[in-house]
Parts: C-alpha cells; sequence; structure tokens
C-alpha cells in the first residue's frame, strides 16, 4: 500500500510540458466528456487519471482563493533598468 501513497505524493511534482499538455486536454475534455480523466491522463502523459482529476481539483481550489482576494498580487515594482514603456 506504500505505492499508492507515493503516487499520490509524486503527482505534486507536474512538468511545464505536462501542464501545457493537461491545459490543452482540459479545452477538448469539458466536463461532459466520458472518462473525461482517462483521456487527459492520456493527453498529459506519465499521470493517472486520479492524479489529473487532483491537479484539477486544486486548480479549482486556488482559482477560488485568488478570486476571493484571498491571494495578494504580486509586487511588479519596477527598479530602473531597461526603461521598457518609460519613454521620457
Amino acid at each position: 500500500m506504500a505505492s499508492s501513497s507515493m503516487s499520490s505524493h509524486d503527482s505534486g511534482s507536474w512538468t511545464a510540458k505536462q501542464n501545457k499538455a493537461f491545459e490543452k486536454a482540459l479545452a477538448v475534455y469539458d466536463k461532459d466528456t466520458p472518462d473525461r480523466w482517462y483521456n487527459v491522463a492520456k493527453a498529459v502523459g506519465g499521470k493517472t487519471a486520479e492524479e489529473v482529476k487532483r491537479h484539477y481539483e486544486r486548480l479549482v481550489e486556488d482559482v477560488k482563493h485568488i478570486e476571493s482576494g484571498q491571494v495578494p498580487y504580486p509586487n511588479y515594482r519596477t527598479t530602473g533598468g531597461s526603461g521598457h514603456g518609460k519613454n521620457k
């Protein structure tokens, strides 16, 4: 049974390529698609249907926190440098 708990822990490490494939697959396989998570997992590669479902659920929670104002906006202050967009 230890391998089962290991796989749920490993689902936290997603490559940029897997995340991009995940986003594209979500656009293709909407909530009404039969076997949605199986199809998304197949598109992502290296993840199980359960792992992509958990990844989606975490994404939904993150979006809720952001939209409710529970996550502060990053502070994007510029400190001199290139001056892009600042023609004086």
